[in-house]
């Protein structure tokens, strides 16, 4: 099998990785008005397109900063097919209605749909380890927030004003817990994890 390359596209991704004002602006330039008339296009309005362009824009920054993300197709149909996916993802659950959909029958590259489906995977991924992780007490919650963001478990200690093995002992419980919890939960079969 080969290694897929790198698509220069991979520009877009390191840009909101990098907060750089330029790239985000250029994003919106070159891909947010497709969006934007496809969702206005079939049953939404600008509000609803902007909503479905940031909760991507989020997806992708996250998925960058977690994973790496590696972009290996054109980030205009990559990015399309994700707002794209979303918005039929919404009109599905807010309606009982038969909705008319206006579609472009664009060909799509496998590897735009390879890397679409990988990123809605991280999405649920991510939304199903919120909802868990939201579930949990409030020390756990503390403990491991400060774990994700804090280079070692002395200086959470320390921070937290507790023994180091108190809080290795905490973290170990806690994270056992929310794996439990994410295992037990009815989504977890169908999150691919």
């Amino acid at each position: 099998m080969t290694e897929k390359k790198v698509h220069p596209d991979q520009l877009y991704i390191d840009g909101l990785v990098q907060n750089n004002s330029n790239v985000i602006r250029e994003i919106y330039r070159k891909f947010v008005p497709k969006v934007k008339n496809y969702i206005r296009t079939n049953s939404g309005d600008d509000d609803q397109a902007q909503d479905v362009i940031q909760e991507v824009l989020i997806t992708l920054f996250n998925q960058a900063k977690t994973n790496g993300l590696q972009l290996t197709c054109p980030f205009d149909a990559y990015f399309f097919l994700l707002c794209k996916r979303r918005w039929l993802n919404e009109i599905k659950k807010s309606s009982n209605k038969e909705v008319t959909l206006q579609d472009e029958n664009v060909s799509i590259d496998e590897s735009v749909q390879e890397m679409t489906f990988q990123t809605e995977v991280f999405d649920e991924k991510q939304s199903l380890f919120d909802e868990m992780f939201q579930k949990l007490g409030d020390k756990c919650k503390e403990v491991l927030q400060l774990s994700f963001v804090t280079k070692t478990m002395e200086e959470v200690a320390e921070k937290l004003n507790v023994t180091y093995g108190y809080v290795r002992k905490k973290k170990s419980l806690c994270t056992g817990q929310l794996t439990e919890m994410i295992q037990k939960s009815p989504r977890f079969k169908s999150v691919n994890y």
